[in-house]
């Protein structure tokens, strides 16, 4: 990923958001748009994290100049404006995604997944064998009304818990117990975000015997 904005502190958190995320990497930042352009000619870049505000050139303007030039790299915009026509001019120019400033890590850290998730659906080779797999991705890519928490989640909780199950050294999962001891909530609360996050396919549930009676779930990282 190569990260540009304006502002030297926001591209630095935008650095360690980024690196927090397992699969990518930042490549290089560039606080104008000469500099994102000079950056993206010297070698390849999956993703540009691109602030639209930038001092020299509007954000969108490095969009249409890679566009123009036929480039594969994809575009997450990250920007303060609301304004429908900046929203539909970058959906025609293909940006990926449209995140508004300011944002929390779990949303920052959900339009990675998403885009990790799609690109090892349609690798850059060979052909797609169904229709179904086009929708599969671009399903993944985009999301769904139904992605949105449920009503009394929030997605600071939501991020500790993936967070907790993301740090474990082995394989094994944590039960809703060991989740919420490590989250200072209560069991139900954890359990809650847990199923959450099951049912969403982005935990997986298993039984864990090993104690008379009914078996524990456990949870781990999909």
């Amino acid at each position: 990923m190569l990260v540009v904005d304006d502002e030297p502190l926001i591209a630095e958190a935008h650095r360690a958001y980024t690196e927090k995320v397992p699969g990518f990497e930042v490549v290089g930042v560039a606080h104008t748009a000469r500099d994102a352009m000079a950056a993206l000619r010297a070698g390849p870049v999956d993703l540009v994290l691109l602030d639209l505000n930038l001092p020299d050139k509007h954000g969108l303007e490095v969009a249409r100049a890679l566009r123009a030039a036929g480039s594969g790299t994809d575009v997450l915009a990250v920007t303060s404006a609301r304004d429908v026509a900046t929203v539909r001019q970058a959906v025609a120019l293909g940006v990926t995604h449209y995140l508004l400033k300011p944002f929390t890590f779990a949303a920052f850290r959900d339009k990675l997944d998403r885009y990790a998730r799609y690109r090892s659906q349609l690798p850059g080779t060979g052909e797609v064998a169904a229709q179904h797999e086009i929708d599969r991705a671009f399903a993944t890519l985009r999301g769904s009304p139904h992605d949105s928490l449920p009503k009394g989640l929030d997605e600071h909780t939501l991020d500790l818990v993936l967070g907790v199950l993301r740090d474990l050294a082995a394989p094994a999962g944590l039960s809703a117990a060991e989740v919420a001891a490590r989250i200072g909530a209560s069991r139900v609360t954890a359990r809650r975000y847990l199923e959450h996050l099951a049912d969403a396919g982005r935990v997986i549930r298993n039984p864990r015997y090993g104690s008379p009676g009914r078996p524990e779930v456990e949870y781990r990282p999909a």
